[in-house]
């Protein structure tokens, strides 16, 4: 089991073989282990990151953190509750310890993993692109209502309201978008890079959560 943060730099193209393949670049700047819980203190199993750096902490999160370092982003990355003990420790066996360090050599070749982050914004979009409605009719009579979403309720029979949970337009993009099973294709230690096969959410510079992909996760 292996987990850890890292931004996303750029996607560029690696031969597999015969075939060129699209990778993502991700750069795992050092991360820490700020804390560990337990199912009997917090009645959860997670491990805490941080990474990154500040000029300045606020008290509360100094007395968080307190000799590890000045981060600028922690993340908790939570187990399932009814996954073994043996997966939830590190891969010599032993237990999760407040300012172990994690790095890219925690991954390795062929690994498969999960890739949280946020989706770029796109601002405020209409119900063809954010809801994939078709057009309404080109002809036979329609004016100026071709990309109209319809009706949306509010009568008689609707109960006088617009139904919660309707599809309109708004505001696109912006949310957390987790996408699973992306091979590591290489690893470089040394420059503190990943490769992954395929594209991860998220603009340039993004964070990512990225963890080993399997059953021993929680939703």
């Amino acid at each position: 089991m292996a987990f850890l943060l890292a931004r996303k730099i750029r996607m560029t193209q690696q031969y597999d073989g015969d075939a060129a393949v699209p990778v993502t670049v991700l750069a795992v700047d050092p991360c820490v282990v700020t804390q560990v819980r337990t199912a009997e203190r917090d009645t959860y199993i997670a491990v805490q990151l941080g990474t990154g750096t500040r000029r300045a902490l606020s008290k509360p999160m100094a007395g968080h953190v307190r000799d590890l370092g000045k981060f600028r982003t922690l993340r908790e990355f939570r187990m399932d509750p009814k996954t073994p003990r043996a997966d939830v420790r590190k891969a010599d066996g032993s237990a999760w310890a407040v300012g172990d360090r994690i790095d890219a050599s925690a991954l390795q070749p062929g690994d498969l993993v999960a890739v949280s982050g946020i989706s770029k914004g796109k601002g405020f979009q209409g119900v063809m692109r954010r809801h994939h409605f078709h057009a309404q009719d080109a002809t036979h009579g329609t004016k100026d209502q071709h990309r109209m979403p319809g009706s949306i309720g509010g009568g008689g029979r609707a109960g006088g309201r617009v139904t919660k949970g309707m599809r309109m337009a708004g505001r696109m993009g912006g949310d957390r978008v987790t996408v699973q099973g992306l091979r590591v294709v290489s690893v470089d230690a040394e420059r503190g890079e990943v490769m992954l096969c395929g594209a991860v959410p998220g603009a340039r510079g993004a964070l990512l959560e990225v963890r080993t992909w399997g059953g021993s996760w929680s939703s």
